[in-house]
Order: structure tokens, then sequence, then C-alpha cells
């Protein structure tokens, strides 16, 4: 497969960095945008249990977090796996380089439900159904009323479990 982004970074500022280095952490604005031209850079995302979660590990030609071009903050940690070079770019002229053509709302489209799928996988790895709500409530609120099944659905957990906890919580006040 050829790489599309290649041609938006044809003249852009180059970067080294070693094995081990920090590209960017979780929660840092989305500024740039990096092109891989050598190495790995692995996206992973601490969780609340201790372990840890790897989402994506970026190669040669590939975008570091290309979904966080629609994004304020980035949702992981970029990781050197290897020594890297790559190109960055200004995320808002990215965007402008993509337009407003329905391919470039597709690929924003598509961003977001990345980004939705992989803080589904966080939740779902959670071993207590406490910890799965709590981490639910604080990505997305408190759900419709007449949603809760539809939470826990999302959350991996039946009905009956859910409504166990919620009044459990509403019992302790």
């Amino acid at each position: 497969m050829s790489d599309a982004w290649s041609p938006a970074f044809v003249s852009a500022p180059e970067r080294s960095l070693r094995r081990g280095d920090v590209l960017f952490r979780r929660g840092d604005p989305v500024r740039h945008l990096f092109h891989l031209r050598d190495g790995r850079v692995a996206l992973r995302r601490a969780l609340s249990d201790g372990g840890e979660l790897t989402l994506h590990v970026a190669g040669p030609g590939e975008i570091v977090a290309a979904a966080s071009l629609w994004a304020e903050a980035t949702h992981c940690d970029a990781i050197c796996e290897t020594d890297v070079r790559l190109a960055m770019r200004p995320a808002s002229d990215l965007r402008d380089w993509l337009g407003t053509s329905p391919a470039a709302t597709a690929l924003a489209r598509a961003a977001r439900e990345i980004q939705a799928l992989r803080a589904r996988v966080e939740i779902l790895r959670l071993r207590r159904l406490s910890d799965r709500l709590d981490a639910y409530l604080d990505l997305n609120g408190p759900p419709a009323p007449g949603d809760w099944v539809r939470v826990a659905d999302w959350i991996g957990v039946t009905a009956p479990a859910l409504y166990r906890e919620l009044a459990r919580r509403r019992g302790e006040g």
C-alpha cells in the first residue's frame, strides 16, 4: 500500500529520537502530527489497574496517532520502540491540506470512531464492574433516561449486574 501522507510531509522538518524517548504524553495538546520515516513508535495507555495497553505500533510511512488530528489533546503516550526519524507538521496545516472534501469528513469520522473504540477496549480491560462504570461515566457522563441498558452492553456487563451496582451506589448516598 502506498503512503498517502508522504506528499503532506515533503518539505517538513525532521527530528530524530532514541529508543525509549517519549514523543508525547497523554493529555498533551495536539500541535503537530508526525510522519514516521524510520523506526517504530508505540502508542500506549496506562490503565488504572496498573497495567498498560498498547493501542498501536506505527512503522515507517505511517502517521503517529493519526486519529489525534481531530482531537484537542492526545489520548495516549507515544514511546519510541527503536531509534526513529520522523517529519513533523502543524496539525492545523494538515487539516487545511486535507480540506473539507467528503473523504476528509469520512476520515475525521473514522478517527473519532477509532478513539471511541480504543477507550472502550481500555474500559473492557478493567476487572471490576465499579471501575468500568466509573471509567464510562468519566468519559461520557451519565446516559439519558432509559439508556442504562446500553451502558451495560457498552461496558460488557449484564443489565441486572449494572442495576445492582447502581442500587448499591444509591444506597451509599
